[in-house]
Parts: C-alpha cells; sequence; structure tokens
C-alpha cells in the first residue's frame, strides 16, 4: 500500500469515528435532559397573523414565478 492510500483510510477512519462520536454526545445530551425548553402558549391572533402571512408570501411567490405578466418585445419602425 502506497502512502496516500493509508493517509486517505486514516482520514476517513477519523472522520466516522469523530462523527458516531459527537452522534453518541448529542444522544446522551438529549436523553438527559428531554425537557429543556418550555412550551409558550400564543394567543391566537398571533397564530392567524403569522399563518395569514406566510400565505401571503405563498401568494406573492407563486404569482411572481407563475402569473406575472410576461414583458412585451418592443418592434422598431422605420419610416
Amino acid at each position: 500500500m502506497n502512502q496516500r492510500t493509508i493517509l486517505g483510510s486514516l482520514t476517513g477512519l477519523s472522520l466516522v469515528l469523530g462523527t458516531s462520536a459527537a452522534f453518541a454526545q448529542m444522544t446522551a445530551d438529549h436523553a438527559a435532559s428531554p425537557d429543556r425548553f418550555q412550551r409558550i402558549e400564543q394567543p391566537l391572533s398571533v397564530k392567524v397573523g403569522v399563518a395569514a402571512g406566510g400565505l401571503a408570501l405563498i401568494g406573492l411567490e407563486l404569482w411572481w414565478f407563475l402569473g406575472k405578466p410576461k414583458a412585451q418585445r418592443s418592434s422598431i419602425e422605420q419610416k
């Protein structure tokens, strides 16, 4: 085996082991404290406003890409 193959194998192995160790740590942290975040109840008006704003933005995007009138070519008339 040449030096490049050995170096590539070691690099790949270190990436796999590092990723698995990070995933194991993340899983252990999540299992230790499952209730890190507290639920905050939002008023109905805020929920409706956010939903309406989102629908308006989706409608604007659809209009921009699908419904906007096409530009017309100008015609030059010679006399």
